[in-house]
């Protein structure tokens, strides 16, 4: 299971409309306990690729969240991405390019973009499998 808090969905939500048409992506981070991972911070990064369809995380800012986290006592879950106009579940590239069978791949897509949809997903081996994810509306 993950939580994300409510939020962080709608920061998430807001950036992904912000960068449209291209895909935003970012990192998640926070604590793991018991199967439980808590969502404690979102970062939001620049897709470097500029795509509708892709994404590539900026290698610098990348670096500079992960500093963070360590700064912050978190670890990384994960990272996000949008899909601006397909349905919220890995495609083919997302699967080819999940290197981390432990991390979390939240993915909100914005067909309907006042009403978005994220799930999250574990990948490994090209085989995508959805995790319960709970918005939380804890602060």
């Amino acid at each position: 299971m993950i939580i994300l808090k409510r939020i962080d969905f709608e920061k998430i939500h807001k950036y992904a409309l912000a960068e449209l048409p291209n895909e935003a992506c970012g990192l998640i981070a926070g604590t793991e306990s018991d199967g439980v991972k808590r969502v404690e911070k979102v970062y939001l990064l620049t897709n470097i690729d500029k795509s509708e369809e892709h994404f590539s995380l900026d290698p610098k800012e990348q670096l500079a969240a992960v500093k963070d986290m360590r700064q912050n006592g978190f670890v990384p879950l994960g990272n996000w991405h949008s899909h601006p106009s397909s349905p919220s579940r890995p495609s083919d590239e997302d699967k080819r390019l999940a290197y981390d069978s432990k991390a979390s791949y939240m993915i909100m897509s914005l067909i309907d973009r006042e009403n978005p949809v994220l799930n999250s997903f574990r990948i490994a081996d090209n085989f995508s499998e959805k995790e319960e994810l709970v918005i939380s509306d804890e602060v």
